[in-house]
């Protein structure tokens, strides 16, 4: 199949095009730079030169192709709900040029659209499209293409990582090192789950040539890591003390992640790995930050 691919060069597509063509796929690769030009074609790929405000190039490069999968996210969270509306603008026009077609698109989201019980992990069967999370502009986008015939599954992340990117774990990372302390907040037993970079890689292939239209899938892996287990091994790594801030210091202490660092982000992935026989093989997030090659 010949697949356009957005966000090709990013930290998860580009680990996708090694995917694709390791299958045998071919793949147009969105790219903004003549540089990003370079590095698709010396991998095997095709350039689009473009980005995912240019809606008429995006529709042209998906009309194109035998399906798309679209990883590209601009993840700047001083502009974060601007972003996802940005988002479902992109994913809009992707799948306007699938209409009437088979082809499958294959979007990006987060598992927390999944979290719609409190006290219970996010699960792929689970969407609330009132939810006030930002993110759910991507999975509305979805939702709508979904009722005009698009052939749209999504995968839902988790903290994507490996030794160089850890999600959001990596801005808990930067900030324990220009604090000099590690922290967690006191007193909460908040989970977050994750998954090795390759495993979600696997699973967006697998979902393009596998998924049914409608389902999402959770790139889950481990589903309940305890958020101060991650404070504790961030501070291993980077050789500073750990401590707890009570909730009403959050946003002094952690600023915009404030936000993040206190809430429960556990997911199960029981269905996707029934449904495509989905087996995470990666080694964990803990083992992961321990074996970091750079410091923060």
């Amino acid at each position: 199949m010949q697949i356009f691919l957005t966000g090709a060069t990013g930290f998860i597509g580009s680990a996708v095009l090694a995917q694709l063509l390791g299958a045998g796929h071919q793949v147009l690769g969105l790219t903004r730079s003549q540089a990003g030009a370079r590095v698709l074609a010396a991998a095997g790929a095709q350039p689009h030169l473009g980005d995912i405000e240019d809606l008429d190039g995006l529709r042209r490069a998906a009309a194109s192709c035998d399906g798309v999968i679209h990883t590209a996210f601009d993840h700047n969270f001083a502009e974060f709900a601007a972003n996802c509306q940005k988002d479902g603008r992109a994913i809009t026009a992707l799948g306007q040029a699938l209409m009437g077609s088979d082809r499958p698109l294959v979007i990006a989201s987060s598992t927390a659209m999944g979290a719609t019980k409190a006290g219970e992990p996010a699960r792929e069967n689970e969407f609330d499209a009132q939810s006030p999370n930002p993110r759910v502009a991507s999975e509305r986008a979805g939702a709508a293409l979904l009722e005009r015939g698009v052939n749209l599954s999504v995968v839902r992340l988790s903290q994507i990582h490996n030794t160089v990117k850890q999600g959001l774990v990596t801005d808990v990372i930067d900030l324990a090192w220009h604090k000099g302390v590690s922290a967690f907040v006191d007193a909460c037993d908040n989970c977050w789950s994750a998954t090795h970079l390759d495993d979600a890689a696997r699973l967006f292939r697998l979902a393009l040539e596998k998924g049914q239209p409608g389902a999402r899938y959770h790139a889950t892996d481990e589903g309940a890591i305890p958020f101060r287990d991650i404070a504790e091994a961030v501070g291993a790594y980077l050789g500073v003390p750990t401590l707890s801030v009570a909730r009403p210091d959050c946003a002094a202490h952690f600023g915009w992640l404030a936000a993040f660092v206190g809430k429960d982000m556990s997911a199960s992935s029981a269905r996707t790995r029934s449904e495509l026989d989905w087996t995470p093989t990666g080694p964990g997030l803990l083992t992961d930050i321990a074996n970091m090659a750079i410091k923060a």
